[in-house]
């Protein structure tokens, strides 16, 4: 299915419903519907056409959402570039996907490189026009409100072209199929309905997965998104509580930040319906925390990347109620930390490193195929290779399984610890390290070593007049085998993380990789 056909859909069953509401302005579906058509017949008049890629670089913004179907309208691929990326990484991406236009916002135009400024191919989303160039406003403007391109493309034709997060290496471009999301969308999301009205905040950025297919998922169902720039908790609650939003996606960090915000009692979050979290570890304290404090709402935990168009494995609301006898619950806060199980329209399996399934319990790397999945990397057909085989997508997540079919994750396999020749989970050890009362966060790195190959280091948030290195090795002596406790320990006021809330260990490499002074 084309999804050119999820706003077609929606805007014949439901035109008068306000489709997207951003910054107190509010667009229905055939106003939207309308928007998209001017934008396409504008694109078309500067020379896009099928094939063409159609760049953005802006914070959350409804035209975001307009770009998306205006390029699908003209067969053209969509590439929503990060706006937090560097001018280097921005260079990297523009010279992999080579645009034909950039519809920018007026703060990130000087990020762009001097050879990639032609005015004709930059429209300006806020600020004034440059050179030869037009506004966004413009643009629309002078356009034709009437639908006069058609798109032709099929299920395997390219509609995304997005990049991964770039935490290592220079970014490559997952090309997402017209069925990367109509396949996903059809087997979880009913269409729109007129006697059915929901409304979905998002603050994931559009040029994630998350972000974009939540999008696309309100749209073909009919629902009111309420669409936030950037993630602000107080801003998150005062919308939740102005338009009564029935379902919303958080990262933990997001969830946490919410949680802990010395209003968060003064706002009525009531109405939320659905919380899908997701994109990084979430601690079993935050998700137990939030159970309790929004009772009316039910949890997703879903699973996913850039490569297998979202999720892959959910772990469902039921898997969220407490209740139960005391061996029911102890099995429940266990799963907590799972990501659940595979949908039903994905094949997902644990591997070794010969491609072979590994028994229960033991860790492997996380495989899946599917009709979703990505179709390879933009002009990178070694990367492809390493990544899609015998059509299989190897995640480079490493998880294993429980006798109930539950996925624990494991870890990166680029961040695994080898210290003489045993094999350390980052994410087990970072488990034990959030469990500690006087820590806030947590993350585990292997740096070099003479004798043992790599040592075990934790990054924590804490406050270290409170509890000692010591005490924290010592604390995860009596918790974890001897071979993965941590050798040193380093106090930091934050972690960085990326907009997703996933820890940035690069980082944390690049500045922590120094040797450990002998412990014993």
């Amino acid at each position: 299915m084309n999804t050119s056909e999820f706003l077609t859909i929606a805007g014949a069953i439901v035109p008068e419903r306000p489709a997207i509401i951003f910054d107190g302005q509010t667009i229905t579906f055939e106003g939207l519907a309308e928007r998209v058509n001017r934008l396409a017949n504008g694109l078309s008049e500067i020379g896009v056409g099928p094939g063409d890629r159609v760049a953005t670089m802006q914070v959350n913004t409804n035209q975001c959402i307009e770009a998306y179907f205006a390029a699908a309208q003209l067969d053209a691929i969509y590439v929503p570039l990060n706006f937090r990326a560097k001018s280097e990484e921005l260079a990297q991406m523009l010279e992999i996907a080579e645009p034909t236009c950039l519809l920018i916002g007026e703060r990130y135009l000087s990020l762009v490189p001097e050879g990639s400024r032609t005015s004709e191919g930059i429209i300006m989303l806020d600020g004034e026009a440059i050179g030869s160039g037009k506004s966004y406003d413009t643009l629309l403007a002078e356009s034709s409100p009437d639908q006069l391109h058609f798109p032709e493309a099929g299920d395997e034709d390219t509609t995304v072209i997005m990049f991964t997060a770039g935490t290592t290496g220079v970014p490559k471009g997952v090309m997402l199929t017209h069925n990367s999301f109509s396949s996903y969308l059809l087997s979880t999301v009913e269409p729109a309905d007129p006697d059915v009205a929901e409304s979905n905040l998002i603050t994931v950025p559009f040029y994630h997965i998350a972000g974009l297919q939540a999008a696309l998922a309100a749209v073909y169902g009919g629902r009111t998104l309420v669409v936030m720039r950037q993630f602000e908790p107080a801003e998150w609650m005062q919308l939740v509580q102005e338009y009564r939003a029935d379902r919303a996606m958080l990262v933990p960090t997001m969830l946490k930040h919410v949680m802990e915000h010395p209003k968060f009692s003064d706002y009525d979050l009531s109405s939320l319906n659905v919380i899908t979290y997701g994109a990084a570890s979430m601690p079993l304290e935050v998700i137990r925390a939030a159970i309790g404090n929004f009772p009316g709402a039910r949890f997703i935990n879903a699973f996913g990347q850039t490569e297998t168009a979202s999720t892959i494995t959910m772990l469902p609301p039921e898997d969220h109620v407490l209740t139960g006898s005391p061996e029911e619950i102890a099995i429940k806060l266990k799963r907590l930390t799972s990501i659940g199980k595979p949908l039903d329209d994905v094949d997902v399996d644990i591997v070794d490193e010969t491609g072979q399934s590994v028994p229960v319990g033991e860790t492997g790397e996380i495989v899946a195929r599917g009709g979703r999945m990505m179709a390879g990397y933009w002009q990178e057909e070694s990367a492809t290779r390493d990544t899609l085989r015998s059509g299989w997508i190897y995640t480079g997540d490493l998880g294993y399984t429980d006798q109930d079919g539950y996925i624990y994750l494991s870890g990166r396999a680029k961040d695994f610890i080898k210290r003489g020749g045993e094999m350390i989970s980052p994410e087990e050890v970072e488990q034990v390290l959030r469990s500690h009362p006087e820590l806030e966060d947590a993350a585990v790195i292997g740096v070099p070593d003479e004798e043992w190959g790599e040592e075990v280091r934790a990054v924590v948030v804490g406050n270290p007049d409170r509890v000692t290195e010591d005490q924290v090795i010592e604390y995860c002596r009596e918790k974890l085998a001897g071979y993965k406790r941590p050798r040193s320990v380093v106090f930091v006021g934050e972690l960085p993380r990326n907009v997703m809330g996933k820890v940035l260990k690069r980082d944390l490499r690049e500045e922590y990789s120094y040797p450990v002074e002998n412990r014993g």
